[in-house]
């Protein structure tokens, strides 16, 4: 089924006008994963193991430079880690925030660093990390201001750049721990 999605989603790629270059072997998905950590969802893997977009804002995964890459890969925390220092937000399983903003960064921070891994798709798109999953929704993560901008990698394509309609019913349920908590 990940398979699946991720094709879709790449065929529906091929009615916009976003540039693309070449899909990536598996050889490459696999040095990008152990360079920087994670496992692409399967829908995310097959998507680049099909297409690889290229531009401004999309991920350049081979060739990127590796200090952008980890920032866009630490973007989702790092938009919380901003939001518990300046505009007082605190996760309820976190138990009391203390008073000083930086004994609060310094009590989130060993969380933060346990919370799954976001993967950026598009600019601040993102997917869930996770070898064995897919479907999941495509989230737009500006520190803590977090929606569902595509109920799932092909109707997110839709979504942002157009091609055919990508029909799905019922809202997108995000299940990833932590990160659901704000959709």
């Amino acid at each position: 089924m990940g398979l699946d999605l991720g094709q879709a989603a790449a065929k529906h790629l091929a009615w916009t006008r976003v540039t693309v270059r070449r899909r990536l072997s598996d050889t490459e998905i696999t040095r990008v994963e152990r360079t920087f950590g994670f496992e692409f969802a399967d829908d995310h893997r097959a998507f680049l193991a099909t297409v690889l977009p290229v531009g401004d804002s999309w991920p350049d995964w081979p060739d990127g430079d590796p200090a952008a890459l980890r920032e866009s890969l630490d973007w989702p925390v790092s938009g919380v880690r901003f939001d518990v220092e300046h505009n007082g937000y605190w996760h309820e399983s976190w138990g009391e925030r203390p008073e000083s903003r930086r004994t609060a960064v310094a009590v989130a921070a060993p969380y933060l660093r346990a919370v799954p891994q976001m993967v950026p798709v598009f600019g601040h798109r993102y997917l869930p990390a996770g070898r064995g999953t897919y479907g999941h929704p495509v989230l737009s993560m500006y520190q803590t201001d977090i929606i569902h901008y595509g109920h799932d990698l092909a109707e997110y394509i839709h979504r942002e750049f157009g091609g055919p309609a990508v029909k799905r019913t019922g809202d997108p349920q995000a299940d990833v721990p932590f990160w659901r908590d704000f959709v």
